[in-house]
């Protein structure tokens, strides 16, 4: 039977901080990173105009550049150079082109005996009517999940650079907030409510659809990611925080990079060891067959349009 700690004991363990983290009760970097607003610079005329003249001095006196002979040599060399460089550039690429096979004959090395199994067996291995989809979530998912990986870092890291201290003054931090709200457009706002269901929809079906034909995560998860750009746009951050905030993208993320993580590790342990996995592919063309890719569009649709919204609001607005 495990022993009970106390409150204090407990907060100083790990799960207690990765727990903080997780609600977004606590940020590690807050404090320890330069997030300051900077004030801007004002300069006076008469700062500006010594500034000027010293600058013009310096170019004058010190570097003479029209009276500088090693100058006139340089930029009469840079230009033939540089033709010469472009021409060069230019015969290379033309030669690296005529060397190319001619396209469409079978014995190209394009078609080798990795587009053949992709081909003739992805249907019977992976379960997906879209080839495309099999290949990208089954033969090669261990670069997709570096892909997703790649976005949930790049994003982590626009957070730590444009984010804005929330240390400040909550009334300034209001007065600013109103400048990046809507003003109130009727047309946007009337095309919004009519257009962004539909584009939701159309985003959930091309997500869920994607092992049936074109489409998947990422393709999907733009079309919601711009969905909830345009909603953003019409109705302003207040309406928008009620459903999505940054909490609910550091959980939906998380949790859909971690079941990436653990349904793709499975499935890398029983290939490499041989063993059958006990998930069924199901009936070709329908919509819960290909065994785990349908799980995995849905955790890489969830990346891509919590990403994409992310980026642009913190691009916008700083934080939310």
């Amino acid at each position: 039977m495990s022993k009970k700690v106390s409150e204090e004991e407990y907060r100083k363990t790990l799960s207690f901080r990765f727990r903080q983290w997780l609600d977004g009760t606590k940020d590690p970097y807050l404090g320890k990173v330069e997030m300051k607003r900077q004030t801007a610079v004002r300069e006076s005329v008469q700062n500006k105009a010594e500034r000027e003249k010293d600058r013009r001095r310096l170019k004058e006196k010190v570097y003479d550049l029209e009276n500088n002979l090693e100058v006139r040599i340089f930029n009469r060399f840079y230009k033939v150079f540089s033709v010469l460089f472009c021409i060069f550039l230019v015969v290379m690429l033309l030669v690296a082109v005529s060397d190319l096979p001619p396209h469409g004959r079978a014995d190209n090395p394009v078609n080798n005996e990795v587009s053949e199994r992709y081909i003739e067996k992805g249907l019977q291995e992976t379960g997906a009517v879209n080839i495309v989809t099999g290949m990208i979530l089954d033969y090669r998912a261990f670069d997709t999940l570096g892909e997703s990986h790649v976005l949930f870092v790049a994003t982590c890291t626009v957070l730590i650079l444009l984010r804005s201290d929330r240390k400040g003054d909550k009334e300034e931090d209001e007065n600013n907030d109103r400048i990046h709200e809507p003003k109130n457009d009727i047309i946007l706002q009337t095309v919004a409510k009519i257009l962004v269901p539909p584009i939701f929809i159309f985003g959930i079906y091309v997500i869920l659809a994607g092992h049936l034909g074109p489409g998947g995560g990422f393709s999907g998860g733009a079309v919601i990611g711009a969905g909830l750009i345009l909603y953003l746009n019409a109705f302003g951050f207040a309406k928008t925080e009620r459903f999505f905030t940054a909490k609910t993208y550091r959980r939906t993320s998380f949790c859909a990079l971690a079941c990436y993580s653990i349904v793709k590790s499975y499935s890398f342990y029983t290939g490499a060891n041989h063993i059958e996995s006990v998930i069924p592919l199901g009936t070709p063309g329908a919509i819960l067959s290909s065994g785990l890719i349908l799980v995995l569009n849905i955790c890489v649709g969830i990346v891509v349009a919590g990403t994409m919204y992310t980026f642009y609001v913190m691009f916008r607005k700083g934080n939310y």
